[in-house]
């Protein structure tokens, strides 16, 4: 399996990937998040999970299920660590930590290694007998976290061996924990990002009634408020005014996220008023793959964002990006090179940006050429192997 990638990421890199797992055949890692679809870390523990098992690791992969308190827990977790000001109630309080001790008591511990990913099962360290080393995996913006979720998570986060963010802009000064920084990667041969062909991609299209008449600009990201959909329709209004353009908005729902359907809501009710807007909720990774291929430009105008993944899925298939300069999205999209970085908020630059990629075939088809070859150097599944091996090598002395 590993030996495939070397046309991407080159025969080197693969020698010191198998170099680096040398040493820890046989070493148990246990992966843990909330859902198994929907979103970039389920994604990636799909590709890093085989390929762990591949070059001698042991690696597996649970799932924390919950009821849907739990996850109204967690998501409000999730957007007090990004900066809002909420927190959960007593009784979603109490189930968060009640689901945590079930699960902690009666999952499959028996590892070398346990990484968990995100708030959702952050607090079962605490109701472990703890014999191998843990690592938080944090895959969102905590660079200017809500205190009082800050302060309740905190001493769990304390309990961990190691932390893991996506950018140097995450450490937390006032957390004393060991801190790496390792970026999320895509993997050329999902179907999320293997090639398509022409036939293909058309076919995937009108399987969802979506024409090919008029450029398509798209935006493939949860129907969440962090991801500013309403700002999106309102990018595309603006791009009407001076271009002919359909827009796709793709979102799944995923089990973890009960906003998404409030949210969808409103976005279809204001959609309803604008031509040419398609949204879709199906969780299709071809047609995130059609969609990302065919536009003539991919947005992404999060207000606050852990990383982004599908920024360098645009990327790796050339196709440039309109993103806002929020959490890990500068690492992907360097300004002028390969896309454009705007302000949140800042509609005019957005659909001003927009409309000089449509009517510029020649600037988007050199943004979208460093767009392939700065994802080919950074953010593949290799790359992301690489510095696991590196950290657990770190980790285990």
């Amino acid at each position: 399996m590993i030996e495939r990638y070397i046309t991407h990421a080159g025969a080197e890199a693969i020698a010191e990937i198998v170099s680096l797992a040398r040493g820890l055949h046989g070493l148990r890692v246990l992966h843990v998040n909330s859902t198994y679809h929907g979103g970039g870390v389920a994604g990636m523990l799909r590709s890093l999970v085989p390929l762990m098992n591949d070059v001698g690791l042991d690696a597996d992969w649970t799932v924390l299920f919950g009821e849907p308190k739990l996850f109204s827990a967690t998501k409000k977790f999730h957007n007090a660590l990004q900066g809002e000001g909420v927190f959960p109630d007593e009784e979603e309080l109490s189930v968060y930590f009640r689901v945590n001790e079930f699960f902690a008591r009666y999952a499959p511990f028996a590892h070398d290694l346990v990484v968990i990913h995100d708030p959702q099962p952050l607090p079962a360290i605490h109701f472990r007998h703890k014999e191998e080393p843990w690592v938080w995996r944090c895959h969102i913006d905590l660079s200017s976290p809500d205190e009082r979720a800050w302060e309740l998570l905190k001493p769990y986060i304390l309990r961990y061996d190691a932390v893991v963010v996506s950018s140097e802009a995450f450490r937390k000064e006032d957390l004393p924990t060991e801190a790496f920084v390792v970026p999320p990667a895509i993997d050329p041969f999902s179907d999320i990002n293997r090639e398509l062909s022409p036939a293909e991609i058309e076919g995937k299209l009108a399987q969802y009634g979506i024409p090919s008449d008029k450029p398509l600009i798209v935006q493939v990201s949860r129907f969440d408020k962090w991801k500013d959909p309403l700002g999106v329709l309102e990018v595309f209004r603006r791009v009407r005014e001076g271009a002919e353009a359909r827009l796709v908005m793709l979102g799944n729902m995923a089990s973890d996220d009960p906003e998404g359907p409030a949210i969808f809501a409103e976005v279809r009710g204001l959609a309803a008023a604008l031509p040419d807007v398609h949204l879709v909720t199906e969780t299709d990774e071809l047609l995130v793959n059609a969609l990302q291929r065919a536009a003539a430009v991919v947005l992404q105008l999060s207000t606050r964002e852990g990383f982004g993944l599908t920024v360098s899925e645009a990327l790796w298939k050339g196709t440039p990006v309109v993103a806002t300069a929020v959490g890990g999205i500068p690492l992907q999209v360097q300004d002028g090179e390969n896309g454009f970085l705007v302000t949140p908020g800042d509609y005019d630059a957005a659909a001003g940006r927009v409309l000089e990629l449509l009517r510029d075939r020649d600037l988007r088809e050199s943004l979208g050429r460093a767009g392939q070859e700065h994802v080919r150097q950074n953010f593949l599944i290799t790359r992301l192997l690489r510095d696991w091996l590196s950290l657990i090598h770190g980790l285990l002395g």
